[in-house]
């Protein structure tokens, strides 16, 4: 990927700090920009840049409680508001489909997560388009027009996200109709109607709406050939995905698992295997400190 996108990419999730704080990260070597992955913010401490080779902390003025509500306020465009939703579940998607991570205290009402109070950290993770990423894995899951399902799996930043947009994206411009559930708004990116990330020409995407009713509703209204999801993290969503393998709608979804072993283990998981709802595994591994993916067979 070229450095100058690369950089591009970390300013633009740069932009999202309020001025005092983004100096310190512009302030940073272009080597150490084209290869950052998160930004780290934690009240009172020194801000950070996350690199693949660890944590490196930026500047001399601490991050203060404020810093981290200017964060959110430019992130919602000044309307935290209406993000209620999403902040309960622990993050916010900014322009550019950059996803902020939040820590704080818990509001809970009738043993139910409502909201969070006194943020005392952020993880601003940089949205990044690798063109191609997916290519031999997409060639692998649909060698001519038929498309065999699948599942993503890699610890978590391992890179899933990347690798579904751009899977999605070859799908697509092959020529299969895409439905995308972009629950977290970070896959597409959407932004005034728009995807800031490319998911392809046949693709249509539902943001910011939970996993389980977007795809109940991409079903009844857009005839998929193909849904994709983000993340299978609770039955419901397994629910979602049994129901659109009924129906005989192709899926593409992500989860979090360090290899095939583990995957099988997890309930959640095994369930949707043994009813053969995937047929194949693409798993993401680092291998002498690069991403490498690859498809296996799924037996039931």
């Amino acid at each position: 990927m070229e450095t100058d996108y690369l950089i591009s990419r970390f300013l633009s999730a740069a932009a999202l700090l309020p001025g005092g704080l983004r100096e310190s990260f512009e302030a940073m070597p272009k080597s150490e920009k084209a290869s950052a992955e998160e930004f780290r913010l934690r009240a009172g401490l020194l801000p950070s840049v996350l690199l693949p080779w660890g944590e490196k902390w930026l500047g001399e003025k601490p991050v203060t409680p404020r810093n981290l509500a200017d964060v959110l306020e430019i992130a919602t465009d000044s309307s935290l508001h209406t993000a209620t939703d999403s902040i309960k579940n622990g993050f916010v998607t900014g322009a550019g489909g950059h996803r902020i991570g939040i820590c704080g205290t818990a509001i809970v009402k009738n043993g139910a997560i409502e909201g969070l109070r006194s943020v005392s950290s952020l993880a601003v993770r940089i949205a990044k388009e690798i063109k191609d990423c997916g290519k031999a894995a997409a060639r692998l899951l649909a060698p001519e027009k038929e498309f065999s399902s699948a599942i993503i799996i890699s610890p978590p930043g391992g890179g899933k996200t990347t690798l579904l947009r751009d899977i999605v994206r070859l799908l697509s411009d092959k020529g299969f109709r895409v439905a995308l559930a972009d629950e977290r708004g970070e896959i597409a990116a959407m932004r005034g109607a728009v995807p800031q990330m490319d998911v392809g020409v046949r693709t249509d995407v539902i943001s910011l709406c939970p996993r389980d009713e977007a795809v109940m509703l991409l079903l009844r209204t857009m005839n998929p050939e193909i849904i994709a999801m983000d993340e299978i993290t609770a039955p419901r969503d397994a629910k979602a995905l049994s129901s659109a393998f009924s129906c005989g709608v192709g899926l593409l979804a992500t989860a979090h698992a360090a290899d095939l072993n583990e995957l099988r283990r997890r309930g959640l998981y095994r369930e949707l295997l043994a009813e053969g709802v995937f047929k194949k595994a693409v798993v993401i591994e680092k291998r002498n400190g690069e991403r490498v993916c690859s498809v296996h067979d799924l037996e039931v």
